[in-house]
């Protein structure tokens, strides 16, 4: 059986992602469409908007054969870290191909822009480091920099934010001598960021949250956006644990961290760097509520997503010497399968390179400790007895099968 890789948050699973998964499909001639997705906390440092659990089942019912989750060690990372993490996990699963969405729409600019940045790595060190030094953000700097070095009408626009992920996919891919293919089909309609819903059944997921949540959580302005399976999950949760999960409902905690912490343990926490827990502590005295620390602290050195991802360490108090981890991940962390995935995990499972987890309680190592800390904390946003039962669904509850 052939196997597609899919790299994903599903934040929540939407018409998009039954587009992507079908053309990736069809583009690949894969049997089987593999996901690995984003746990609890996501890669722009923020929390999922329902637990992974309702997401993994909103996926099953969308196109998706198997789903596995990308550990928090790389699913809070920069594009570098966590695309490495991703097509790591494919690769061991046994993926004979990924696809990604991207806005060029063509491989060949990605391919082409690893091997001359890999050929001329020094100086696109170098002049990420000087952008940088002039004030501008890590992607600002790199889009920059990478403009002044690579000539070819196949030049990628890296200040788009698939295109950037997609590069560092692919350079995962090639970097590592992985036998898993790269193939990439175009984003249509809604950009990543785009925060507005069109007339098209296409939106981005950023655009359908902002949506959620600016309607008190009613759920029926964006009903022509997702599929029906999603929005069914989306309801049941909604109808079980009474909230859906967004930066507001952790402020408390988060200021609380913010205030109790010395300096010197604020720049122990993973990402705090160059002084910033200075200003960190100042506007979270200052500040009511989560969207307005942000805005308070936001520079244009530090981009809001990384500011986030700061935030998400901070929460979870993940210190920098814990994230000194692997180049990639230790274990497969199985959340739910198809029968047809199920089919293919049994021809694929005794020469697997790692070990694969299907329920927590049978693994014990040092490694998955992140997760369970982040799946503990994003339990926290809930109120009891709500809390429990979705902190005992990460170490007792089976996978999901549909």
């Amino acid at each position: 059986m052939k196997a597609c890789g899919l790299v994903v948050e599903y934040n929540p699973f939407h018409n998009g992602h039954v587009l992507h998964a079908r053309e990736s499909r069809e583009k690949t001639g894969a049997d089987v469409v593999v996901a690995v997705m984003s746990g609890p906390f996501l890669q722009r440092g923020e929390p999922a908007i329902v637990s992974k659990w309702a997401r993994t089942e909103m996926a099953l019912n969308g196109g998706i054969d198997l789903v596995i989750e990308l550990p928090y060690a790389f699913a809070t990372q920069k594009a570098e870290i966590f695309a490495n993490g991703s097509i790591s996990l494919l690769e061991s699963l046994g993926c004979d191909s990924f696809c990604f969405g991207s806005e060029d729409g063509r491989i060949e600019p990605f391919i082409t822009a690893h091997k001359i940045l890999s050929d001329n790595s020094a100086a696109f060190d170098a002049a990420i480091k000087s952008a940088m030094d002039a004030g501008n953000s890590y992607p600002a700097s790199a889009a920059q920099a990478y403009q002044s070095i690579i000539k070819s009408d196949l030049a990628l626009d890296l200040t788009k934010p698939n295109n950037i992920l997609g590069k560092e996919y692919v350079s995962a891919a090639l970097s590592n001598g992985y036998s898993i293919r790269p193939y990439t089909i175009q984003r249509v309609a809604a950009g990543y960021h785009e925060t507005k819903l069109s007339n098209d059944r296409i939106a981005s997921a950023t655009g359908i949250r902002k949506a959620i949540h600016e309607q008190n959580q009613e759920l029926d302005p964006v009903s022509s956006y997702i599929p029906q399976p999603t929005m069914n999950g989306l309801k049941q949760y909604l109808s079980h644990y009474h909230s859906l999960h967004d930066w507001e409902m952790y402020w408390p905690m988060l200021k609380y961290r913010i205030l109790s912490s010395s300096l010197n343990e604020l720049a122990g926490i993973y990402e705090i760097e160059e002084g910033i827990e200075h200003r960190i502590k100042e506007m979270a005295k200052q500040s009511s509520n989560f969207t307005g620390f942000m805005n308070a602290l936001k520079t244009k050195r530090y981009t809001w997503t990384r500011l986030q991802r700061m935030c998400v360490h901070i929460l979870t108090h993940t210190l920098k010497e814990q994230m000194k981890h692997n180049e990639h991940p230790a274990y497969i962390r199985l959340l739910g399968m198809t029968g047809r995935g199920q089919e293919y995990l049994r021809t694929v499972k005794k020469g697997l390179p790692l070990p694969l987890i299907s329920k927590l309680s049978s693994y014990q190592e040092q490694d998955i400790e992140k997760d369970l800390r982040a799946a503990q904390v994003y339990a926290l946003g809930l109120s009891e007895p709500y809390q429990a039962d979705l902190m005992k669904r990460e170490y007792a509850a089976p996978i999901i099968i549909e």
